[in-house]
């Protein structure tokens, strides 16, 4: 019978694996160092797997030990997560789901993706809340947020994650610009155009698709990344001079200083989800179905 791990004993193996060091978890954990190194020790006959090699004062893995630092951490939030969800109910505080979004993603679009879980937890109150990439990931895992919502797919080790959507690619263009009286822009019309980006290449999965879609059509990019980041895509031809990929509805934007125009060919972009593993979730059950 495969034993489940003591999680007191996870967080102390978690935090020696993390510093490399006994003697600084001991510290970090305010606990004597015999404790912490008995703590481990137990945790190892526990499992059946040596999990930390001892070099003098530095400490590393084994590769059982690595694939445990990896599976605990998440393990250890669903944990904090379930356990203040709990408490939540208990005292009688009302639900709020909180949900994260990139700022690739409008609250409009957050809510067309949401809104059929709303309709169906009438009593559960809903944040949301725009996030860079980075923090999104952490709030996730840190409880805060217990679902997250960005453009593309991203693998990630310590989430899980489905495409919940797709949303169709526009162009957005300065109302002046020779394209903006178009019914609808091949997307081959755009070289030598510079085109608004709000995050290089290799930084960002969004990025990197579009630019892949101006390759397949036969020309080079021209790229600029907009220097005001968290306004509306659409912003972006008035911040940078530049056209820019955006999901918005067809028409004037932005007063009418920027005009949105389909693109072909059709262009779509996926809406990933993510959310803690090792944790269940009503309103998230509704999404995913």
């Amino acid at each position: 019978m495969v034993s489940t791990p003591d999680l007191r004993r996870l967080r102390h193996f978690i935090a020696v694996a993390e510093v490399g060091s006994f003697t600084r978890a001991a510290a970090e954990l305010h606990l004597s160092q015999q404790a912490l190194s008995t703590s481990v020790r137990q945790l190892e006959k526990e499992l059946g797997a040596a999990l930390l090699v001892r070099e003098g004062r530095r400490v590393t893995t084994t590769g059982a030990g690595a694939l445990l630092l990896r599976e605990g951490r998440t393990l250890l939030a669903a944990a904090r997560t379930v356990a203040e969800h709990v408490e939540r109910v208990a005292s009688g505080d009302d639900e709020v789901y909180v949900v994260g979004h990139t700022p690739a993603l409008s609250g409009a679009e957050v809510y067309s993706v949401m809104e059929t879980a709303i309709d169906e937890h009438a009593s559960t109150s809903f944040t949301f809340r725009q996030m860079y990439p980075d923090d999104l990931i952490d709030a996730i895992l840190g409880g805060s947020v217990q679902l997250g919502l960005r453009r593309g797919v991203v693998p990630s080790h310590d989430l899980a994650g489905a495409v919940v959507g797709y949303h169709p690619v526009r162009v957005a263009v300065p109302a002046q610009h020779r394209l903006a009286a178009e019914v609808e822009i091949d997307i081959a019309a755009l070289a030598g155009e510079r085109i608004a980006l709000w995050a290089p290449p290799g930084a960002s999965y969004y990025s990197d698709l579009l630019l892949g879609a101006c390759r397949r059509a036969g020309f080079e990019p021209d790229y600029v990344v907009s220097r005001v980041q968290g306004a509306a895509t659409v912003a972006a031809p008035l911040t940078t001079g530049a056209i820019a990929f955006v999901t918005a509805p067809a028409g004037p934007a932005m007063d009418g200083r920027v005009r949105v125009v389909d693109l072909r060919p059709p262009l779509v972009v996926p809406v990933q989800a993510l959310w803690q593993r090792h944790t269940a979730s009503d309103v998230r059950d509704v999404l995913l179905r």
